[in-house]
């Protein structure tokens, strides 16, 4: 294939995104690394050198995988578009039927399997080999087998619908098929929303009612002055997998409910729970969701039109690694080109929706501090750092770029103020 203008911009940011994340990564481990031998002042009556040295290990490790992972992802990028691979996958398929949509989704199917295979290495010694060695992992080998199985399954009843569906409506739709492509990924979406806690969430872990009265009377009433209607409390078996843990609300409507880790049960006090849930119900009152969700479809708009755009570009397809077929659809291997490309060109803007989160999780403890005590989430946060392994001394410019939750010395720092 010619080198063409798209290929080396392609390579240009391929290249800055990986020297930028690398860089970030090297920091990242070198300042924890020097603060490793000093706890903080303000976690010190808390948390021991110990674990403080604990979390430093923990996080440089996963630095390190990340940094591993992050040189074989693009590695397998540059294979698949510019070596050929998607051209090489595609003639294979084609060999195998005649039905144009058949043989699209069969490509599809073929490269989500090969990256879903090519991935399993980092994902199983991460969970079972580094996780472990710090005491996280719980997951037996059958649960990841059964989880794996499970995931392939959803995906295929959810996903091959929904593709056979954009594809339909990319040869069907006319010039403007992305707009109804865009209409229909929308309606999905939303519908995930509102099946995931009760249909989906369920075939992975057991959902158990809250079976404490007098936490689960206050909770009751901490979601009533917060104008959170409230379809159910219940508590999640994640000790099955880890020993991290979590609480969350989830759902919309009467789907609408809040999941507690039973980890996260077994640690905190009520008074500790109670702050830590008037965090998460700051961000109902502050319609952080419903922003994230707009935004969310805000982009997946601009994405679908810049790729109507692209897909009847012939140098779209030649400057990635693929020649465009002359004799069928070229909709598949858009879709594919353009999904597995476009993170390598918006790389840049993570800083930009780290900060907006970073944004609305100061403004949820602010919330979290006038329906609760601002002491109690302090204390919660601090049990939550020391239980994680969560290091409590990040490097700035990499929490700047990557982190979507304050630093924790800024954010305890934060909370004090509100108290």
């Amino acid at each position: 294939m010619p080198l063409t203008t798209l290929t080396l911009l392609f390579v240009a940011f391929l290249v800055a995104d990986l020297c930028v994340r690398q860089w970030l990564a090297m920091r990242q481990i070198r300042h924890v690394a020097s603060h490793r031998d000093l706890v903080p002042p303000e976690f010190s009556p808390r948390i021991g050198l110990a674990s403080h040295q604990r979390a430093a290990d923990y996080t440089a490790a996963r630095v390190r995988l990340g940094m591993l992972e992050r040189v074989y992802d693009a590695a397998i990028l540059v294979a698949l578009t510019l070596v050929g691979g998607l051209q090489a996958i595609d003639l294979a398929v084609a060999q195998l039927t005649s039905n144009d949509l058949l043989r699209q989704l069969m490509l599809l199917g073929s490269v989500a399997l090969l990256l879903g295979v090519l991935g399993l290495p980092f994902t199983l010694w991460r969970q079972f080999k580094l996780e472990a060695r710090f005491g996280f992992n719980r997951m037996t080998p059958g649960l990841f087998a059964s989880d794996l199985v499970k995931g392939i399954l959803v995906s295929l009843i959810l996903g091959a619908p929904l593709a056979a569906a954009i594809l339909w409506l990319m040869a069907s739709a006319g010039s403007l098929w992305w707009l109804w492509a865009w209409g229909l990924w929308t309606a999905f979406n939303l519908l995930l929303l509102f099946i995931f806690p009760t249909f989906i969430a369920p075939l992975f872990n057991k959902f158990t009612p809250l079976s404490d009265p007098d936490l689960a009377n206050r909770i009751k009433q901490l979601a009533q002055r917060c104008g959170f209607a409230l379809n159910g409390l219940f508590v999640m078996d994640g000790s099955r997998r880890s020993a991290h843990g979590n609480a969350y609300f989830t759902g919309f409507g009467k789907s609408r409910r809040i999941v507690f880790f039973d980890t996260l049960l077994a640690r905190l006090n009520a008074d500790e729970i109670e702050a830590v849930l008037a965090h998460e119900l700051g961000h109902f009152a502050k319609r952080h969701i419903v922003k994230r969700i707009v935004l969310s479809l805000g982009a997946a708009l601009l994405f679908f039109a810049v790729l109507g755009w692209l897909a009847q570009q012939p140098w779209f397809y030649e400057g990635l690694g693929v020649l465009p077929r002359l004799n069928g659809r070229n909709d598949a291997m858009a879709l594919l080109l353009f999904f597995l490309v476009i993170p390598v060109f918006t790389f840049m803007l993570t800083p930009v929706a780290s900060w907006y989160s970073r944004r609305d999780e100061f403004e949820a403890d602010r919330y979290a501090a006038t329906q609760s005590s601002s002491e109690q989430l302090v204390s919660a946060l601090v049990k939550l750092y020391d239980d994680n392994a969560a290091t409590l001394t990040p490097d700035p410019v990499h929490s700047a770029f990557y982190d979507s939750h304050p630093p924790a010395a800024v954010r305890i720092r934060h909370l004090t103020q509100h108290a």
